[in-house]
């Protein structure tokens, strides 16, 4: 049953993406009731206090990197850029490989907001949907070989697993950033070209960018020491109010999509899964689909606790699989604070189809490569 009430939640996301808050909060609920009125042995305070730690942090991501987005958007260095890309469809590529190397060192969501800010201003506000999923799938890729890149594989680093176990993801992430950002960026060229030159008499705000730089190194440190990067992250910007401007009702606008995520992540915590399939490349291959809809720290909870993984197989496809879909990922649910006409499935699908040929022929690559080799 729990199965069935998610499958309506997305669902009604998916036809009704104008009202996807109020179908979500209304799924949790009713998963909420039916788990509490008939399925034995539940506690709610108990599950609550099992995943309380990770709902704050990707609450507290969400809204902070939406105040760095307009710190950064405001330091003026987006309007700058123009004079360094190229003024075809290799300018826009370039971004998306610039995006990709971003998230390899800081938080996918904090990479995704920045190329989204970036694109926002050099492609004059029109931003082809296409490209946009291609921003978030970059985001998502660059921080699937990195245990500083993604929540996924920070878990792995956390369990144990070692960073360079991890790393051999970019066997698949290189050819699917090629196979995505060319489509991408000529669909983007096609649509709008890219700014040819800056605009003269632009003055970089370094007040702006000292604060953009303190809430990535925060985010980082305490990720690293605490494995809370939220708490870094709104010590920086509460450091940078006390010497440039903080436009504190970013952080208001993104509440709603961060509590989207939040009811899909607890719901998806809800579901009656002990263990997943016996672990195969096979079903390594289907989790990164199973991710564009079920939220990945589930899945990577139970991998780890079950075992036998190649780890690096399973972070490509947890990490880069949820850019399928914009809510497969919290990098995709950020952008589309910022992008709301990505909310629709259907056109972030049809718009975005070469996201899903990156994906598997990534995937096969690596596999043909270097084979199946299970920890």
């Amino acid at each position: 049953m729990e199965f069935l009430f998610f499958a309506f939640i997305l669902m009604g996301v998916a036809i009704f993406h104008k009202y996807t808050l109020q179908i979500a909060l209304a799924g949790l609920a009713i998963i909420i009731a039916y788990k509490l009125f008939f399925v034995a042995h539940f506690n709610l305070i108990e599950h609550l206090n099992l995943e309380w730690k990770g709902l704050l942090n990707l609450f507290g991501l969400l809204l902070g990197f939406a105040i760095l987005a307009k710190h950064f958007q405001e330091s003026k260095l987006p309007d700058k850029l123009p004079h360094y890309l190229p003024d075809d469809w290799k300018g826009p590529f370039l971004l998306l490989i610039m995006i990709m190397f971003i998230s390899a060192f800081l938080d996918n969501i904090a990479a995704a907001i920045i190329g989204g800010s970036i694109a926002f201003v050099i492609f004059k506000e029109k931003v082809h949907i296409g490209y946009l999923v291609a921003i978030v799938a970059a985001s998502n890729a660059g921080g699937a070989g990195s245990v500083l890149g993604d929540t996924t594989t920070t878990m792995m680093w956390i369990n144990g697993i070692k960073a360079t176990s991890v790393l051999h993801a970019y066997i698949a992430v290189i050819p699917a950033v090629l196979i995505f950002g060319i489509i991408a960026s000529f669909q983007q060229d096609k649509y709008q070209r890219i700014m040819k030159d800056s605009l003269p008499g632009i003055h970089i705000d370094w007040k702006k960018l000292v604060v953009v730089f303190l809430i990535l190194v925060g985010a980082i440190l305490s990720n690293i020491y605490f494995n809370f990067p939220a708490i870094g992250v709104w010590l920086a910007i509460s450091i940078g109010a006390f010497f440039t401007k903080t436009h504190w009702q970013e952080a208001t606008k993104a509440i709603s999509g961060a509590l989207f995520l939040l009811a899909l992540v607890l719901c998806a915590s809800m579901m009656p899964v002990d263990q997943l399939p016996i672990a195969s490349w096979q079903t390594t291959f289907g989790m990164g689909f199973i991710s564009a809809v079920f939220d990945n720290i589930p899945l990577t909870k139970l991998a780890l606790t079950q075992g036998g993984f190649d780890w690096g197989m399973l972070a490509y496809t947890v990490g880069f699989g949820g850019s399928m879909i914009w809510f497969g990922s919290s990098a995709g649910v950020a952008l589309a604070n910022m992008y709301p006409e990505t909310k629709s499935v259907g056109a972030w699908i049809k718009n975005g189809w070469h996201v899903v040929l990156a994906y598997v022929i990534g995937f096969f690559i690596m596999l043909e490569v270097l084979g199946w080799h299970p920890q």
